[in-house]
């Protein structure tokens, strides 16, 4: 589980780079190990052959191998002016495997060198050719056995591997530590701050309080708090509504009750003889239809979904005839025309009772405009096929939609035109038609009239319809 944490992978990583640092450090610092060795092989056989030029008589040969020995070396040769001189010397225990002249020698050789002699399985003799100090010499020359010299390289090596991996341990625990103190911890007050947010949004007590140090995790939190704040407002109204839904559902089903009874009365009274009694009836009934077709609304919107379409294959002609008589009998006395233009072969796949209900409420609201003015006016109801599916268009000769009414057209409550509307058909209208994965629209709307189009797809599209539901 540490593995998996923000902390222990950081810390994981820290312990990687660190130990691959310290890997690029080694290797260089093992390579300046062995030149530092080989020129104090160099530098101790220059002090031994210095003392044995200052006389002339020869020395013992114990003196000389202890001389050699102290120096780490097999023989040493000095060129001192135009001569070059043996001057300590004893028995090479093989042949001379490789010279190396540190005078001339760069850093990627000097690498490649001591890589070689650290993976090295066998003692080597090699030449080390170097310049004398304190212009001791020209030219010193000395041969020595690779196997001292790799054996301290190994020992270097591992005292260093040693103090690398505690450093770069300390180094870990001590980020790990600072990460954990700096974004691990607020990152988990973050997170359960969303939990518990989660348990009650409606809690305002639960919104977190920003208080991170680190500029980043203070904008993530501040962002939280908002999105919090918004949201439990979001809730407390969506409480506060749906309680004033339930409360306008129960006033319209009593009240829809109670306009059918008057509405039965009076229907009664448009047969009466009285001539006022028949000059108000009418005016009368067209009130009270509309107070109850208000009702009716309200009780469908109300309601939580609007039930998913049954599709069926069905010709759109028909359908489109059966609105428009409707229509034509709700039209009284206006002289509004009723065109149609579908053709008899359009075979279209939805519901046929939403269908209608869409295509209604766009006629109804086309007719109810044209009778608004006084005037007549026409009603065009087409339709075609297209490659995605099928369009339908609702056109008239009407007045036009206000602005206001264009700003909140599919909105409920907000997009009537007439006065007294509430602007439901609309929304459910578009509702319908996102029901069956199709689309809505105003096409235009102004001083000539208004046209709305919806397009069907051919093939229902279910997730636009679980959206919409």
């Amino acid at each position: 589980m540490t593995i998996n944490t923000l902390s222990g992978r950081f810390l994981i990583l820290t312990t990687i780079f660190v130990v691959l640092a310290e890997i690029l450090i080694l290797v260089p610092a093992i390579t300046n190990f062995r030149e530092d060795y080989l020129l104090t092989r160099l530098e101790r056989a220059q002090i031994a052959s210095l003392a044995l030029l200052t006389t002339d008589q020869m020395i013992e040969p114990d003196l000389e191998q202890e001389l050699l020995n102290n120096a780490g070396v097999y023989n040493v040769v000095l060129r001192r002016d135009a001569a070059r001189q043996l001057v300590l010397s004893s028995p090479i225990p093989s042949p001379i495997a490789a010279t190396f002249d540190l005078r001339y020698s760069t850093f990627p050789g000097s690498i490649r060198d001591a890589m070689s002699e650290l993976f090295a399985t066998q003692n080597q003799i090699i030449r080390v050719v170097g310049e004398p100090v304190q212009r001791g010499g020209q030219v010193i020359e000395v041969t020595l056995a690779t196997g001292p010299m790799r054996m301290q390289m190994i020992e270097y090596g591992l005292r260093l591997l040693a103090l690398s991996a505690m450093v770069s341990g300390a180094t870990a625990v001590l980020l790990f530590l600072a990460v954990r103190r700096l974004m691990v911890v607020p990152m988990k007050r973050v997170i359960a701050h969303i939990t518990a947010y989660a348990e009650a949004p409606d809690d305002a007590r639960r919104i977190i309080e920003p208080e991170a140090r680190v500029v980043e995790l203070r904008e993530a939190e501040d962002a939280l708090a908002s999105m919090q704040r918004q949201l439990t407002a979001a809730f407390k109204q969506r409480e506060r509504l749906a309680q004033l839904g339930q409360a306008v559902a129960k006033v319209s089903h009593d009240l829809r009750n109670i306009l059918t009874t008057a509405q039965l009365l009076a229907d009664r009274m448009e047969g009466s003889d009285d001539p006022a009694v028949k000059r108000a009836a009418p005016k009368l009934i067209n009130s009270i239809s509309r107070a109850v077709n208000l009702c009716e609304t309200t009780l469908a919107f109300g309601k939580a979904e609007e039930p998913p379409p049954v599709l069926s294959r069905f010709p759109l002609n028909g359908l489109v005839q059966e609105v428009a008589e409707s229509e034509r009998l709700a039209a009284d006395a206006a002289q509004i025309d009723f065109v149609t233009d579908v053709a008899p072969n359009i075979v279209i796949r939805a519901d046929r009772e939403q269908m209608y209900r869409v295509l209604s409420n766009l006629v109804r609201n086309a007719r109810q405009a044209i009778e608004a003015t006084g005037g007549p006016g026409t009603i065009e109801i087409g339709a075609g096929e297209e490659p995605e599916g099928w369009w339908i268009r609702v056109q008239d000769t009407g007045p036009g939609l206000p602005e206001r009414a264009k700003e909140n057209l599919f909105r409920p409550f907000s997009g009537g035109v007439k006065k007294g509307g509430t602007g439901l058909g609309l929304a459910i209208s578009a509702e319908l038609v996102r029901g069956h994965g199709g689309r809505l629209e105003l096409v235009k709307s102004d001083e000539h009239g208004t046209e709305f189009k919806l397009h069907l797809p051919e093939a229902l599209d279910i997730g636009l319809m679980e959206r919409s539901a």
